[in-house]
């Protein structure tokens, strides 16, 4: 495995998103996170923030995933959607990669029969070579290389997901 984006290089940029974030838009949304990925870069987002701004974020998750190991199955399944009421609310989907473009589909279109006011969504990582469904993304960590990564919240088969950075999984990587 080879580092392909730092821990210093990560933080440095979720702080620069985070503040973007809140200048874009004065009112704090309902942040939800996508299990399990997100979670290590929605909790840096939620740090990141401004105090007062994260102070009135609210924030879920919603379990969604069409991978199986390596391989995107093409079938996005979720298995919960958030329970904060995101009626008349602005919303912030958070994932950490957004690749075929799937998932992130799947999800706003859950989310739009939920009646938000404002849906964005932000991802530390974006792989557009990969793109079969088209997949707004607002806010981007860092765009990247058809690459198989981990770390930080990404994983094969669960494990890796606790790396401070994001490594590149390569043939000789034991997975």
């Amino acid at each position: 495995m080879r580092t392909l984006i730092s821990e210093v290089d990560i933080l440095a940029r979720v702080r620069e998103v985070a503040f973007q974030i809140a200048a874009d838009d004065s009112t704090p949304p309902v942040v939800l996170g996508i299990l399990n990925g997100a979670v290590p870069f929605m909790m840096e987002l939620l740090r990141q923030f401004p105090e007062d701004y994260a102070q009135s974020a609210d924030w879920d998750f919603v379990d969604a995933s069409s991978y199986a190991g390596e391989v995107s199955t093409g079938i996005v399944k979720i298995d919960r959607g958030p329970v904060i009421d995101c009626a008349g609310r602005p919303v912030l989907v958070v994932d950490g990669i957004v690749d075929t473009g799937r998932t992130i589909d799947a999800v706003l279109r859950h989310l739009h029969t939920l009646s938000p006011s404002t849906v964005r969504v932000a991802t530390l990582l974006d792989k557009p070579s990969r793109r079969v469904v088209s997949a707004p993304v607002d806010y981007c960590g860092f765009e990247i290389d058809d690459h198989f990564v981990v770390g930080f919240g990404m994983d094969v088969d669960q494990r890796y997901r606790s790396l401070r950075f994001i490594g590149v999984v390569d043939d000789d990587t034991e997975v």
